[in-house]
């Protein structure tokens, strides 16, 4: 399977938004955002204007990269969000993807990125209704629990990041027992509850086209 091994700041450039890629970096004077406000490259600084295929393709990219999912899943997240008629297209897609058990992870503050949260489950950390799972893209529904594992409670980087969660809000739609390294996932996330900086409507025309 392809990964892709450059520099993670070097997306958040391309689109010209955090992703929130590197964790605490993000939010200190180290991101290069900070700094540059222009593309990556020897012709970074020559902005063009966007036809309407880019415009939407870029929105694409954006949120594939900022859940750090490739291209062949994510196409496979629209397809199964096509087939949910109650719900927005947009919406439900956002929804299968913030339901991802390393964006889970992510959101409860076990990890300071969504890549840290991927390589935790990955190496099989954690329990989902008190079976092992070590599938970064298993999906969660309402009602399902989530736990670090006895022998995995003890790592610095978890412990770091449920200590900075206490001073922050974790999602509305998760609940978060820190003492008992626990969580569940209690609704389906709304959009307003969703941080995604994307227009999800733009992804939806890109695939529809």
């Amino acid at each position: 399977m392809s990964r892709y091994n450059d520099p993670d700041c070097r997306l958040c450039r391309r689109e010209l938004v955090k992703l929130y890629l590197k964790g605490n970096r993000c939010f200190s004077l180290k991101c290069p955002l900070e700094k540059k406000s222009q593309l990556p490259g020897q012709h970074g600084a020559a902005r063009k204007k966007l036809s309407e295929y880019a415009l939407r393709l870029r929105e694409k990219q954006k949120l594939r990269r900022y859940y750090g999912v490739l291209e062949r899943q994510f196409r496979r997240y629209f397809d199964i969000a096509t087939r949910q008629r109650e719900i927005p297209t947009g919406t439900r897609l956002l929804q299968l993807l913030e339901l991802r058990l390393d964006n889970v992870v992510y959101r409860l503050g076990f990890a300071p990125s969504r890549s840290a949260a991927h390589q935790l489950v990955s190496h099989g950390h954690f329990l989902v209704n008190g079976k092992s799972t070590n599938i970064p893209s298993y999906s969660l529904k309402p009602g399902d629990v989530v736990e670090l594992k006895p022998g995995s409670r003890d790592i610095p980087m978890v412990l770091e990041g449920l200590e900075q969660v206490k001073s922050q809000r974790i999602p509305e739609w998760l609940r978060l027992d820190p003492e008992n390294f626990r969580a569940e996932v209690v609704a389906l996330p709304s959009r307003e509850q969703i941080d995604a900086p994307v227009q999800e409507q733009l992804v939806v025309e890109f695939y529809s086209r």
